[in-house]
């Protein structure tokens, strides 16, 4: 190992002769990056072997971050390795104050010491309120009590993520409440102006601006990061002129795919929420950064390259390349545009190192792109062998065909999507004596950092004023999906020939049980227009005939719950999600075939009413 201080911090090279390699480095702290990554060069080449001469890799970003992978702001010097091995140089921890996290407790300074061990920075989420309006004479001292003492304690702290959402401040913004989102009511009545963490307010800059000056004042190289997404909803011209007043010295967030438009059958159909069904960036990235650039304003990206998102809420990743990669690509020119130079690659929850860590590590270096089918290619061989790797390249290209044909609407990425089979039914009717809501608690480990509270158990449509209504939407959506479950069908006929391997079982529980997603989610669908018109029936034939429906729906999705079962016993992984926890394991998938008998049991005594 040799130091070059000519190179660049992050940036490395191999000097490889007949007799030794040289590795050349910066900075000693990231010699295990460059290790991992002739390990990689290796494992691709199936042979101890690296190219003869120079080889020189430049980082094309400033940053690669990422959650934990193994719980929610959970870094034990495993999960760090991990992180290398999987292409991230950037921990994200959840902070809701000095040394604690939403789930407990964390020593910040002993996760951000051990993670430089490995070249990994630490960044942290922001969760700390400070409710005070820039003009209050005590926001200055307010705001350095949360924000300035923070990097007093954490001096070695990358850097913070702040979001309107998680940082609300009682704006004199007419067009919003001037309070708290939980406070937006009179006498019981809600305001229907918007809070002011989802507005950008005229005195938002200068709100921020008081944050920025507490934490330079403590450390003046830490970087601080806002995220607009929260009025991304707003016209461009709005937010144009919010990023024209946005304070110096700080980093615009914005998010790849939320508000993408997208039509089905002549419906609006846009993107609710975090989705790799969208290869290309939505009108709300491509202008913030046109609005950034215009202003000078440094970007990071929200870009869920990590192959995890809300389409499939409890899997390791999704197993669509070409989805994948198409977006690394975008982001490139991204870089190359706007200088869009940080990724957040992944939420909450979390990344597995997998096929879409490939394609993220290899498609951002500044200096080198490889051939990008080879590269696949040589994955598949890497992970199933020569012989079965047509069939795994196979399986990817018609399941990245299927997830043209996802729908991303909230109802299914806040139900099925987000759990999997172990998505309750619930029969409409209300046959109470109590008249409580029927809307399950979805039962979730004590003390998860989101638990049951990100999961909405009765279906119906969410609506959205950018939106087709859900009655027009649902046949179309159905139409969709019907299509969707024949590709992926095909795609898992594939990888069932990969089961020889470890790597190719794990790989079909995965298919099957993104499968198995699929039905529920149709299934759910077809049983919500079943309930809608066991309401509105106008004679007891009528409504005896819509039981009926449901009973055979619902004998059809017992099946569908049990045969997931093998697949989340094949690989601990599937059906557990960082925030929300084990959501779709076994226990799970055995309750919600008890809460299906218990829906069985409603719709008998349904029936006698019909019939009195």
């Amino acid at each position: 190992i040799r130091q070059v201080k000519q190179l660049p911090d992050g940036d490395f090279a191999f000097q490889v002769s007949a007799d030794a390699i040289c590795l050349e480095l910066a900075q000693a702290k990231h010699a295990f990056t460059a290790v991992v990554h002739a390990e990689d060069i290796m494992s691709l080449e199936g042979a101890p072997v690296l190219p003869l001469g120079r080889t020189v890799r430049r980082k094309m970003l400033e940053s690669r971050s990422v959650h934990s992978g193994s719980g929610i702001d959970e870094f034990p010097d495993e999960e760090l390795v991990a992180m290398v091995h999987a292409g991230y140089d950037c921990a994200v921890v959840f902070c809701q104050g000095f040394d604690m996290t939403r789930v407990g407790p964390r020593d910040f300074n002993d996760i951000i010491a051990r993670a430089k061990n490995y070249g990994i920075s630490v960044f942290f989420l922001n969760y700390m309120p400070a409710y005070v309006h820039p003009d209050d004479p005590e926001a200055d001292k307010v705001i350095d009590s949360v924000f300035g003492e923070f990097f007093r304690r954490y001096p070695d702290a990358e850097g913070i993520a702040l979001c309107g959402e998680s940082l609300e401040f009682p704006s004199k913004d007419p067009h919003t409440t001037g309070r708290r989102h939980r406070d937006s009511y009179n006498d019981g009545v809600l305001d229907p102006r918007p809070s002011p963490g989802w507005y950008p307010c005229y005195d938002y800059p200068a709100y921020l601006a008081k944050i920025r000056d507490a934490v330079h004042a403590a450390n003046p190289n830490a970087i601080i990061q806002f995220s607009t997404y929260n009025w991304g909803y707003q016209p461009n011209e709005l937010r144009r002129e919010f990023l024209k007043n946005f304070p110096r010295g700080l980093y615009i967030s914005t998010i790849y795919d939320i508000f993408a438009a997208k039509t089905l059958e002549g419906l609006q159909t846009p993107i609710m929420d975090y989705t790799l069904s969208v290869v290309e960036p939505s009108y709300f990235f491509t202008s913030e950064c046109e609005n950034a650039s215009l202003y000078d304003i440094p970007i990071a990206g929200n870009v869920n390259t990590a192959g995890i998102s809300w389409s499939f809420g409890t899997v390791p990743y999704v197993p669509v390349p070409d989805h994948i990669l198409k977006r690394n690509l975008y982001l490139r020119q991204a870089k190359q545009k706007w200088n869009v130079c940080r990724h957040y690659c992944t939420h909450h929850y979390g990344y597995w190192n997998c096929l879409a860590s490939d394609l993220g590590k290899w498609s951002t270096w500044d200096n080198y792109e490889p051939d990008y089918d080879e590269l696949l290619r040589k994955i598949a061989i890497r992970d199933y062998g020569q012989e079965l790797a047509g069939h795994a390249l196979k399986a990817w290209k018609l399941w990245d065909e299927a997830m043209d044909y996802y729908i991303a609407s909230n109802e299914d990425q806040y139900g099925p999507w987000r759990v999997g089979p172990s998505y309750p039914f619930i029969f409409h009717p209300d046959i109470t004596r109590t008249m409580q809501s029927k809307e399950i608690k979805f039962p979730t480990t004590p003390g998860a950092h989101f638990g049951h509270s990100i999961i909405k158990t009765l279906y119906r449509p969410f609506e959205n004023a950018n939106q087709s209504p859900g009655f027009l939407r649902h046949p179309a959506e159905l139409r969709s999906l019907e299509k969707m479950l024949q590709l992926w069908n095909q795609g898992l006929a594939e990888a069932s020939k990969l089961t020889g391997t470890e790597e190719g079982k794990r790989t079909e529980a995965l298919g099957h049980f993104i499968r198995n997603s699929i039905i529920t989610t149709i299934n759910i669908k077809k049983f919500y227009r079943l309930n809608i018109s066991l309401l509105n029936s106008q004679s007891r034939d009528e409504a005896l005939g819509y039981l009926a429906a449901m009973e055979q729906l619902l004998a059809a999705e017992a099946d569908n719950t049990k045969d997931t079962i093998p697949a989340v016993e094949t690989d601990s992984r599937i059906g557990w999600e960082p925030s929300m926890e084990y959501v779709c394991d076994r226990w799970h998938l055995e309750w919600k075939l008890r809460q299906l008998n218990t829906t069985l049991e409603e719709i008998s005594i349904y029936r006698k009413i019909i019939n009195l």
